[in-house]
């Protein structure tokens, strides 16, 4: 007899690796746009950003100062909506649909003219993100959403202008993920469960920087990554690129 543990483990995974080869296929086009913004901004000097809320933040934070990644990613973080970061953790939903924190986030952070910024939001629907995208584009910053296209078609928009993120991005990387978020259900468990947003949407956006590299490097460019702190020489070896980078660097300040 099976064990019914590992067969809902393994309909996870499962579900996850087809999202994977669902998102790698049909978004290769995008992906390879996204690398090369980011290659140009890196080349350009100019700065990379990248900005969440709440379980949206995740991957946006999984660029950041990250073993390697790109050096020149940083986190436009938002008090109160940056993760789960607040008690109790409904606020940061509520903070979520607040007119003008987008805007207010922008003005006191050092995105500029001519950078890039990931605004990753599952639904795209709430105020926030589709207020930090508008925001970011008409102060001429090239935006990437990151986002599941298909909520547009089954859910109604949570903000004023009644648009979704999709709406207002140079780029969109679309996750694939269905409404509500969850891979699985089972007869005795009365929810659905089991969600794959941030598998999908970290391997999206570790995807684009991957593409980047690999841009910068065919232009006879050396990537700044981050080695890890870990293996001999990391730290010797992150201290000259952000010894090189530090200007277009915020998380070290």
């Amino acid at each position: 007899m099976s064990d019914p543990l590992d067969d809902l483990s393994d309909r996870y995974f499962d579900a996850a690796v087809r999202l994977l080869e669902r998102v790698r296929n049909e978004e290769r086009d995008a992906l390879r746009r996204a690398g090369r913004a980011v290659a140009d901004a890196v080349s350009g000097g100019r700065r990379v950003f990248a900005f969440g809320a709440g379980h949206s933040s995740l991957p946006a934070q999984d660029v950041v100062y990250r073993a390697g990644g790109l050096a020149l990613v940083n986190l436009l973080a938002v008090p109160g909506v940056t993760g789960v970061d607040v008690v109790p953790a409904t606020l940061g939903s509520a903070l979520e649909r607040v007119e003008g924190l987008a805007a207010a986030a922008l003005d006191t952070s050092p995105a500029q003219a001519g950078d890039v910024l990931f605004v990753i939001s599952l639904s795209g629907r709430n105020t926030l993100p589709v207020e930090m995208a508008q925001g970011a584009r008409e102060r001429g910053l090239t935006v990437i959403g990151v986002t599941s296209v298909v909520y547009a078609d089954h859910t109604s928009a949570r903000n004023a202008s009644g648009t979704f993120l999709k709406d207002h991005c140079d780029i969109v990387l679309d996750s694939k993920i269905a409404p509500g978020d969850a891979e699985l259900s089972d007869d005795r468990i009365p929810a659905p469960f089991a969600p794959a947003s941030t598998v999908v949407t970290s391997a999206l956006m570790q995807a684009v920087m991957a593409n980047a590299a690999a841009e910068l490097a065919a232009e006879g460019r050396t990537p700044p990554m981050i080695r890890s702190g870990n293996v001999d020489g990391g730290h010797e070896w992150n201290r000259r690129v952000f010894d090189e980078y530090r200007d277009r660097i915020f998380f070290r300040r």
